[in-house]
């Protein structure tokens, strides 16, 4: 009997022992695959722990945020949802891959490949050295990190308290996560603190920044709106709980898609909100018998919003005033065009966009009349594109990176989709 417990105890320990080393072995040849492939990814997902870690108790964020419950043709073609980019696709949308490959044509400094990505993952402000990594990855279609994850947005603690280069966020890359609620539930996951920043405008503008007049300002100042955040109208206002234990079901919540508009066939129902967003054109004219001289004046109501879309970069906008007779027949046109080229963007300060809350642009014009014409009426058209058209051979430069004909041609499409002019509103007027 003896010696049967010997070997029992003896087979025990071998077996013990094997179980180790093979659970051993699977680990290592998993961590030596990982950093093979991404040890850098690794080290970034350290602190920007991946937003499926977070499904497992924000089930219901989470799949707002990665657009799960919006599985439309435009989320599958361009990375967005009715018109409108999700936070999620912020590294995978073939939309940011062709914009940023057709910029990095223009050979841009490692500060401002920084400064884009600084929105788009902000990650890359904790590491810096990452940058080049992270952009190969987008240009190739296979991207490991992400871009605007859970945490990108929850280690936020901080905006800056005056005007700065953008983004004006600050992070503290560590393990609290931030949040709106004056009371986190106590878990095994996470410690989490309350900021006041989520309930403010001022968090938003950090990327959005030409949003509102002030990015410092923690309101919407709009008459209509006052008091009102982006929040408000961006994540839909709920109530239900935040996370998977369904505890505080009275609690106040927002979605996680945070919807946006880039058609303005899709503005929100509210029509007292669509009289302070879009834009109105009025002409002001003087006529000679060889000339028709004026001003196109631009005027935004008193909400700090610009339109569309939010991006604060890329956007441009096109007035065309147009001269015709009684007939109908155009006698003099005239193009007038406010927006940065490719080689242009993030090479000094950012203008504002032509059409931004509470302002009216005004914007002069002379058209010569041809001998003999009579001018009957003036008309101003306002249009805007969601980016650049760019020149023939930064496109021709960019296409001949893509390795198939296939590519280039969905490549092609995209760009006539984006930079195409979209009408925003007219005005015409009797001379």
């Amino acid at each position: 009997m003896g010696r049967l417990k010997i070997l029992a105890v003896a087979a025990l320990f071998a077996l013990l022992v094997g179980v180790n080393a093979v659970h051993h072995g699977r680990a290592v040849a998993q961590k030596v695959e990982g950093q093979a492939s991404s040890q850098w990814v690794e080290e970034i997902e350290k602190i920007f722990i991946r937003s499926e870690d977070c499904k497992q108790c924000h089930d219901r964020h989470y799949e707002e945020w990665k657009g799960m419950r919006e599985q439309t043709p435009d989320l599958k073609t361009f990375g967005r949802v009715d018109a409108a980019l999700l936070h999620g696709t912020s590294l995978e949308s073939p939309v940011f891959k062709i914009v940023l490959g057709l910029w990095l044509q223009t050979n841009p400094t490692p500060q401002q490949r920084i400064q884009c990505l600084s929105c788009h993952v902000p990650a890359a402000t904790v590491f810096p050295q990452h940058v080049d990594k992270i952009n190969r990855q987008v240009l190739s279609g296979k991207v490991e990190i992400e871009g605007i994850g859970c945490a990108s947005c929850h280690l936020i603690n901080a905006v800056s308290d005056k005007e700065a280069p953008p983004p004006t966020y600050k992070l503290n890359p560590g393990k609290v996560m931030y949040g709106p609620y004056a009371d986190p539930e106590e878990n095994l996951v996470h410690p989490a603190s309350q900021s006041d920043l989520y309930r403010g405008a001022n968090y938003c503008t950090s990327c959005h920044f030409d949003k509102v007049k002030d990015v410092t300002r923690r309101d919407l100042p709009g008459e209509i709106l006052q008091g009102t955040v982006c929040q408000d109208c961006h994540m839909e206002p709920s109530t239900g709980s935040s996370t998977s234990k369904r505890g505080a079901l009275t609690r106040s919540i927002g979605r996680h898609w945070f919807r946006g508009v880039v058609i303005p066939g899709l503005l929100i129902k509210n029509r007292n909100l669509q009289a302070e967003w879009m834009p109105r054109v009025d002409i002001e004219v003087n006529k000679s018998p060889t000339a028709v001289n004026g001003t196109v004046l631009v005027r935004t109501g008193s909400l700090p919003h610009s339109f569309p879309d939010g991006d604060p970069v890329l956007k441009q906008f096109f007035v065309t005033i147009m001269a015709k007779d009684a007939q109908g027949q155009v006698l003099a046109t005239e193009l007038k065009q406010f927006g940065l080229p490719f080689d242009q963007i993030l090479r000094g300060p950012i203008p504002e966009p032509l059409v931004r809350g509470g302002t009216t642009r005004r914007i002069p014009f002379a058209l010569s009349m041809p001998a003999g014409a009579t001018p009957a009426t003036i008309e101003a058209l306002l249009t805007y594109a969601l980016i650049p058209e760019p020149e023939p051979k930064l496109k021709e430069g960019y296409l001949t990176t893509l390795s198939t004909e296939q590519e280039r041609a969905a490549a092609v499409k995209l760009i006539q989709e984006y930079a195409q002019p979209r009408v925003l509103t007219f005005r015409t007027k009797s001379l």
